[in-house]
């Protein structure tokens, strides 16, 4: 079932086509990743879904929607995009709920619920410039997880994360899937996981490139 929608999506940032007549659809429930050299615009593709771009030419619609025109951001969107920062004198408690007192929309039980998904239980109350890289990065996941997106946008989310910070990550990306969330991931490198992705594509120069690979998962049938 169609959910996103890219039409023709341009951006041109002082005379250079950063996203070039990108046509793609995203569905409900999957998880995509997107993958690319640094530069080759991924970054900003997300910018755009996020409605933090307005792109120059082309349209981006949300379930029906288009942003900038009927919308100015998608409802439900948790976004991690490049270096997380945040309040370095405010606890990671405090960080949360005042970033959930934008929307008001949930309480201290959803923001505990993060904090432990990402790992930080016990660190409430700890100023968040005692906070390593890989914590402020865990952090900055959890403010994307914390309101429960119909759609979550990660840019590079292992960066920076040990070995239980990336079990932790994947653990994430299956419960948001099987809540009906849709994931969209970018990175330079997809690998490591790459078994969790409906389809990965390829950005090169701006442009999604025509291949799009559907991964077979575990105990598919490939008879069929």
């Amino acid at each position: 079932m169609e959910y996103i929608k890219l039409e023709n999506l341009t951006k041109k940032i002082k005379g250079n086509i950063v996203l070039d007549k990108i046509n793609i659809e995203f569905e409900k429930g999957k998880i995509y990743g997107i993958q690319g050299h640094n530069g080759c615009g991924k970054t900003m593709l997300l910018r755009a879904i996020a409605g933090l771009i307005v792109p120059t030419t082309g349209n981006v619609i949300i379930d029906g929607k288009i942003i900038h025109k009927d919308i100015d951001f998608p409802p439900k969107v948790g976004v991690l995009i490049e270096n997380p920062m945040f309040w370095k004198n405010y606890t990671l408690k405090a960080t949360l709920k005042t970033l959930a007192s934008i929307k008001n929309e949930i309480g201290d039980k959803e923001i505990e619920d993060a904090i432990e998904r990402v790992g930080l239980k016990g660190k409430e109350q700890t100023l968040i410039r005692k906070f390593s890289l890989g914590m402020r990065q865990r952090l900055g996941i959890a403010q994307a997880i914390m309101e429960k997106p119909d759609l979550l946008l990660l840019d590079e989310p292992t960066n920076a994360l040990d070995t239980d910070g990336n079990q932790r990550l994947e653990q994430i990306l299956k419960e948001e899937k099987s809540n009906g969330t849709t994931v969209i991931v970018v990175s330079h490198s997809l690998e490591w996981l790459k078994d969790l992705f409906d389809e990965t594509i390829t950005m090169e120069n701006g442009k999604i490139l025509k291949e799009q690979t559907k991964y077979t998962k575990k105990g598919d049938d490939l008879s069929a």
